[in-house]
């Protein structure tokens, strides 16, 4: 178990962290935060949270607040030019709705990924012939200032044998 000199559990590898947070842009427009709503709780390594992020709470404890810029590789990841896509432009007129949905650049469009799961593209541009989408995460290749607010952090005793684990307590802090 992760514990400070004086007893309280430190973040690390399976705590049970319960936070504040926003993600901003470095020109300071809030993309997401929960500061005016609920908390989030989730397990360091559980795959909810991108490992940039989790990394940059290692080692706090409940009370804690922190700043940090995740650059956009440990973000959502640097844009890769193989996943801008040119399509057919009568393809694409034909997946909108009728109405007035517009074929025009940052229209979000739904496409099937290969395993039937669904996936977005946003268009990058409209031609006279064809139209050019993007699959890339709409925040690759920006940097992400990550405000953190810790209220509780629990860590997860376990009792390891072979291949399997079984919980055998848990110890935390709240912070109030």
């Amino acid at each position: 178990m992760n514990n400070t000199s004086n007893g309280e559990p430190v973040i690390g590898e399976n705590s049970l962290v319960k936070l504040h947070f926003a993600l901003k842009l470095v020109t300071g427009e809030v993309i997401d935060s929960n500061f005016d709503r609920a908390p989030v709780s989730f397990t360091i390594g559980d795959g909810n949270l991108l490992e940039g992020f989790e990394k940059s709470l290692l080692g706090m404890v409940a009370g804690q607040q922190n700043s940090c810029v995740i650059n956009a590789e440990f973000a959502f990841g640097v844009s890769n030019s193989d996943n801008i896509q040119r399509f057919r432009r009568h393809e694409i007129e034909s997946m909108l709705p009728q109405g007035d949905t517009v074929l025009e650049p940052g229209l979000v469009l739904s496409f099937a990924d290969a395993a039937n799961g669904e996936l977005a593209g946003v268009v990058d541009s409209v031609e006279d012939e064809a139209v050019l989408v993007n699959f890339n995460h709409p925040l690759s290749g920006k940097d992400i200032v990550f405000d953190v607010h810790i209220l509780e952090v629990s860590n997860v005793v376990t009792d390891r044998v072979g291949e399997d684990a079984k919980v055998v307590g848990v110890a935390g802090v709240k912070n109030s």
